[in-house]
């Protein structure tokens, strides 16, 4: 059974950092690509960034210059690191691989 889970997040101030982590069981990250989504209170769930198995990386314009998605082979993680956080970047951010979604972790920046 495929399982990614999630940790990192939480509150913190507009400027801040915070660090989140995805960890796969019952799979392995390879060529596939992995994402990350977010959705804040009302709104769609949107594209953030994402990562291919050959290290290649996407990012949102929103988030472009101040998130940058890595990968862990050996530790089968892909981690978000978010700088220069702003109050718009607070939703539950979500990474997906294939099929498979994490459980969301709720990330929240106060102005």
């Amino acid at each position: 059974q495929v399982q990614l889970v999630q940790s990192g997040g939480g509150l913190v101030q507009a400027g801040g950092s915070l660090r989140l982590s995805c960890a796969a069981s019952g799979t392995t990250f390879s060529i596939y690509p992995v994402y990350w989504y977010r959705q804040a209170p009302g709104r769609q769930r949107e594209f953030v960034a994402h990562i291919t198995g050959y290290g290649s990386t996407n990012y949102a314009d929103s988030v472009k210059g101040r998130f940058t998605i890595s990968r862990d082979d050996a530790k089968n993680t892909v981690s978000l690191q978010m700088n220069t956080l702003k109050p718009e970047d607070t939703a539950i951010y979500y990474c997906h691989y294939r099929s498979d979604w994490g459980q969301g972790t709720q990330v929240t920046v106060s102005s």
